[in-house]
């Protein structure tokens, strides 16, 4: 996808639109083949959850992969997941965006705030949580800046602790701020389908 910018990849996908329950949930076929779909709260306009698919070598779908959101487990993983939260609470960590931020947490953190500390590695485009006890150690990136080619800021970020999660947000740059406020519009001035009805297109 780097070949082409993202706004023009967005604009030039083909884009399906299904309100259902309180959410907008938009499917994208990007022209390469992978896939995109995102679900908004329709009271807020928030993004609640965006995954990604692609194809194999051979043609295959691949699994979705999320990028915003908690993962869906199947009954068999819900019930693994069970079995394993008894036996020991083991950090979970998800993001989850504001209108203003992106923002990511850490589930079973205990550790008071003093311990953690959050930077950024410009080269690598990585943000990393460290903690002095050395219990947790985490590195991870921003797709949307990557996406976008922005610069990974480390005054944009802070982060908060409290009931045993820690919380991370990176303000939103105005570039994305607007790229979202126009996507957002386009995708409400399109038809909702049902589905077997065919994909909507975005002019």
């Amino acid at each position: 996808m780097a070949a082409q910018s993202w706004v023009d990849l967005l604009k030039s996908s083909r884009k399906t639109v299904l309100v259902h329950d309180g959410k907008r949930k938009v499917h994208y076929l990007f022209s390469d083949g992978k896939e995109m779909a995102e679900e908004y709260d329709m009271k807020t306009d928030e993004l609640a959850v965006r995954k990604w698919r692609t194809k194999s070598k051979l043609g295959a779908q691949g699994p979705w992969e999320m990028e915003v959101g908690e993962s869906f487990l199947s009954t068999e993983a819900v019930l693994e997941h069970q079995l394993i939260k008894e036996n020991c609470s083991n950090p979970v960590f998800m993001r989850k965006d504001t209108k203003t931020c992106f923002q990511w947490r850490v589930r079973n953190l205990p550790y008071p705030k003093e311990v953690y500390s959050l930077s950024v590695d410009p080269e690598e485009r990585s943000c990393i949580i460290r903690t002095t006890n050395k219990k947790y150690y985490k590195k991870f990136g921003i797709p949307d800046l990557d996406r976008c080619q922005l610069p990974l800021e480390s005054s944009a970020l802070t982060f908060t602790h409290a009931n045993n999660t820690l919380i991370i947000s990176y303000k939103k740059p105005k570039e994305i701020l607007t790229l979202e406020e126009d996507l957002l519009k386009n995708l409400k001035k399109m038809k909702s389908v049902n589905d077997g009805d065919a994909d909507c297109k975005t002019q």
